[in-house]
């Protein structure tokens, strides 16, 4: 996408908005815009199915007297004056919030690096229509791959203009480039589907459309045939990069300081213990070059910094916004996100940190076990830990994979997962959170 953010004039009318909030009364303010442009592509069959073009600039302002805190939003367009006295009227009449402010000022950034988050190439809907339909081709021609769910491609970028009271004034913009394809394999009863996407910052990094076709098409056709396996206690699961990830998530939801405040989080009497098995690290980098998730500074106006999280296995952070941070006890570590009118503490840059071992090697040493390609349904309980998922993948015998299996549970308890974990080297880091393979050893498979 061409089109960068228009920072100097939306500053200023943010400013203006906060301006007006202040002569209405307000005793401290913040107004931010985020804006968005995407264009998408989606074909089926080898036909364009739809083009779709989005664009919106959201207004938000929220106003502070004295702990009463109030925030409304507006499109463009929008009389400044009058959705200041409104926010002011509202935080008049709102109940007390002893954690809601504004960043300290000694916190707010006052330069900030180029992270190099935004790609001008122009890619246009004939573009991303040509490499839909290439790479759901790519994915027909494997043998074996009989039906097409669809193939779409994508160019976007998203921005944020931050302005407060006490004097932060700042914006970036980031791009983003997508592909992805989904297919059938075998007939009738007998039909399995899977799928492949990419998803990069700068164009010239997202993998070519035959890569992520053929690999959709052979991700599917691996598939075909499942069988059950018998239920059986303390299998070694090993969950391929795609599921690790979830896994990663997992974690970075244990850890942020808005669940623990809430009480909501397994994790939250842990900080200063070991939560992962010895030797296993979790990292959180808002500043990588390049990043996926990275950002000059939060939606509050502070600058994070790269933190070991978790290091050898024992906690030493949450995520945390300012109003978070003051619940608990603590300071803000620049992990505020902007959600519609909200600051809520979240992850950017977030690793499990692999290991040495090769993923091949990692199955070869397990001998037996369940290796996991998808997963099913939403059973993880955050506050107890329970974990129970429907799956598939390939069953692992003599250190290989042996055949696919499907219709399947895996379950234990998220506590004990951690634990019981060892990554391999696999990690791609283009990716928000990122993880390696990971086996886990204890689980229980739930089959027939």
């Amino acid at each position: 996408m061409s089109e960068t953010i228009d920072s100097e004039s939306l500053l200023a009318r943010a400013g203006d908005l906060i301006d007006h909030a202040m002569r209405a009364g307000a005793d401290a303010a913040d107004a931010v815009v985020v804006r968005g442009r995407s264009r998408s592509v989606t074909v089926r069959l080898g036909k364009v199915e739809g083009t779709e073009a989005s664009e919106s600039d959201d207004f938000s302002l929220r106003v502070f007297i004295g702990k009463r805190v109030a925030s409304v939003s507006a499109n463009p367009g929008f009389d400044l004056k009058l959705l200041a006295e409104r926010a002011v009227a509202m935080a008049k009449a709102s109940p007390e919030d002893p954690f809601a402010a504004l960043a300290d000022p000694a916190d707010l950034a006052k330069t900030w690096p180029d992270l190099e988050l935004f790609d001008p190439t122009d890619v246009s809907s004939d573009d991303l229509a040509e490499a839909a339909l290439a790479m759901e081709q790519a994915a027909l021609d494997v043998a074996g791959v009989t039906n097409s769910s669809g193939a779409g491609a994508s160019a976007g970028m998203g921005g944020l203009v931050l302005a407060t009271s006490h004097g932060f004034s700042g914006a970036y913009s980031a791009s983003r480039f997508g592909r992805s394809v989904s297919v059938i394999a075998g007939e009738g009863t007998k039909m399995e589907r899977d799928y492949d996407f990419d998803s990069r910052l700068y164009f010239a990094d997202l993998r070519g459309v035959d890569d992520v076709g053929r690999t959709a098409g052979e991700r599917a056709v691996r598939r075909l045939n499942p069988r059950q396996v018998p239920t059986a206690k303390d299998v070694t699961v090993v969950f391929d990069p795609r599921m690790a990830r979830g896994m990663a998530g997992h974690i970075a939801s244990a850890i942020n300081g808005a669940s623990v405040a809430r009480k909501t989080s397994f994790l939250r009497d842990k900080m200063g213990k070991q939560v992962l098995k010895a030797g296993l690290s979790v990292t959180d980098d808002p500043l990588i070059v390049r990043g996926s998730s990275s950002r000059p500074f939060d939606g509050e106006g502070v600058t994070g910094e790269r933190l070991v999280m978790i290091e050898d296995g024992v906690l030493n952070h949450w995520f945390l916004s300012t109003s978070t941070a003051r619940e608990l006890g603590l300071h803000t570590n620049g992990r505020g996100v902007r959600g519609g009118t909200a600051v809520s503490p979240a992850c950017t840059n977030f690793a499990l940190e692999p290991g040495d071992v090769l993923p091949e090697d990692l199955i070869r040493s397990i001998g037996t076990g369940f290796y996991v390609t998808e997963l099913i349904g939403h059973g993880v309980n955050m506050v107890t830990g329970e974990y129970s998922r429907g799956a598939s993948g390939f069953w692992i015998e003599n250190g290989e994979l042996a055949y696919p299996v499907s219709e399947v549970t895996i379950a234990s308890n998220l506590t004990d997962m951690f634990m019981r974990m060892t990554p391999a080297n696999d990690i791609d880091r283009k990716f928000g959170v990122a993880a390696p393979t990971l086996a886990i050893e204890g689980m229980t498979l739930a089959g027939k």
